[in-house]
């Protein structure tokens, strides 16, 4: 399981993670630290449905917001910078998108990545229902950290 081998490494190596969610409303926290020793690396996460909460608890932009909405790389990269600052952690990952079940954009995710070696973006699309959606969601953001770690 990949969340095995982040948590692994990072306690390992002496790193930790943070997580900002709205889409998968702490899907992805729970993933970690389901994960036997995740208390070495695992700091914590925000979960951040409302835009309110993105502004008052990550930092992200009210303009970031009006500008972009809350579905956009712009938003997920300032979720993801703002839960890496305020948890003080190595890395942090973030989640955003649409799950449906209704809506145009149903399974548009985007996924924020920041870290020591900076900050990236992930723009997804996933079938399914909103369960299906969301858990894709986690996955794919895992994937994401794998791949900055095992570079």
């Amino acid at each position: 399981m990949i969340a095995q081998q982040l948590v692994k490494l990072l306690a390992a190596r002496g790193e930790t993670i943070s997580c900002a969610e709205s889409l998968t409303g702490g899907l992805l926290c729970d993933a970690v630290v389901q994960v036997p020793g995740a208390s070495k690396c695992f700091m914590g996460g925000i979960v951040a449905y409302d835009e309110g909460r993105k502004v008052s608890l990550l930092g992200v932009p009210v303009s970031t917001l009006d500008m972009h909405t809350a579905v956009s790389c712009e938003t997920v990269l300032a979720m993801a910078c703002g839960a890496r600052e305020r948890l003080n952690t190595t890395y942090a990952l973030s989640t955003t998108g649409y799950a449906g079940p209704d809506g145009d954009d149903v399974g548009l995710v985007w996924l924020g990545y920041a870290g020591p070696d900076g900050t990236d973006t992930r723009k997804c699309h996933f079938n399914g229902s909103r369960e299906e959606i969301r858990r894709q969601a986690v996955q794919a953001a895992l994937a994401f950290l794998a791949e900055k770690l095992f570079q």
